[in-house]
């Protein structure tokens, strides 16, 4: 069983080269119009994060096995004050760190149930300093270097999921024109997250890049998915964030809200960079970083096996609190 960034579920039972930049593209074309992304935001937010899912069962589970990815990353500007994982039915459970640094609470259960409930709590302190680190200023030539391509050979590699259509690959490429890497991401990531609708629903969890590029709409998934295929066939190395967005900076202190699981993306061109397609602007005092990874498949939220059962009923809640 796997839950999506923005919310929809699936249950189940039971390395390439990137394609590199081409010097000069973009010269004696059109100019692609791009709007500028909204600036960084600068303070520090105090928040809490309640994470429940609820799967009912027609017929009783005999064994359940479940990996939960729910817990936020502790990180420069990202300081967790408490996080816990709540299971019922009781669940034998075990904490461990995953290849790609996220932390992952694993559980079994051998009880027969007809119905699962987990919750994650969480309460976390986001840090944006005003003096924010500088930008990037790795060159084309940089990123072209043997050992650095083979540092992040991971962040290059292209994936079933992110591999960009050729029109994608083009428009992205214009967009890029020749300006360095830093400047030629954030232009192409603020530029498809102008020509993306965000539309709840309207692609799954194996949506390709490619077809959600074509129909020109997605969740924040595909928005992702999108971005890293562009960057990652222009060379620049790129990584899948996922975690939980506050939807209303008008909010009053104290007051839940409804939020949601979400995601976007980090290049790296001297230093990594953290930046939301789906609403254009860089990630910031809103966003809570849980996972990281090349791509959704490893930083599904909730996933697992089970033995017996049939037709499922799930939902899933997020709700957000600013404190602070």
């Amino acid at each position: 069983m796997t839950t999506t960034p923005d919310g929809t579920d699936e249950q189940t039972q039971g390395r390439t080269q990137g394609q590199g930049r081409t010097q000069g593209q973009g010269q004696g074309r059109a100019q692609v119009q791009v709007q500028p992304p909204r600036p960084r935001e600068t303070g520090v937010s105090r928040l809490r994060v309640v994470h429940s899912t609820a799967i009912e069962y027609a017929s009783p589970v005999r064994t359940s096995y479940n990996e939960v990815r729910q817990t936020p990353a502790s990180l420069p500007g990202q300081h967790v004050l408490e996080a816990r994982v709540e299971v019922s039915p009781r669940a034998a459970a075990s904490r461990y760190t995953d290849y790609w640094g996220t932390q992952v609470v694993a559980f079994d259960t051998q009880l027969p149930h007809t119905r699962l409930d987990v919750v994650t709590s969480s309460l976390v302190e986001v840090e944006v300093p005003a003096a924010g680190p500088e930008p990037g200023r790795a060159s084309w030539e940089d990123l072209a270097a043997p050992d650095l391509r083979d540092r992040f050979v991971e962040w290059l590699a292209p994936r079933p999921v992110t591999v960009p259509g050729p029109d994608l690959l083009a428009r992205s490429q214009e967009v890029a024109g020749d300006l360095p890497p830093h400047e030629a991401a954030l232009a192409v990531c603020s530029w498809l997250g102008q020509h993306l609708q965000y539309v709840p629903g309207s692609t799954g969890v194996h949506t390709s890049a490619a077809q959600a590029w074509e129909e020109g709409r997605g969740v924040c998934q595909d928005f992702v998915h999108v971005g890293l295929g562009a960057l990652r066939a222009m060379g620049v190395p790129a990584r899948y964030v996922s975690g939980y967005l506050h939807p209303d900076r008008s909010a009053p202190l104290g007051q839940a809200v409804t939020g949601q699981s979400h995601a976007w993306l980090e290049w790296w061109a001297g230093e990594w960079t953290a930046f939301d397609p789906t609403n254009n602007r860089p990630a910031g005092l809103d966003h809570v970083v849980v996972a990281t990874g090349r791509d959704y498949g490893d930083v599904s939220p909730l996933r697992g096996i089970i033995s017996g059962g049939s037709g499922s009923r799930l939902s899933v809640t997020v709700e957000i609190t600013r404190l602070r």
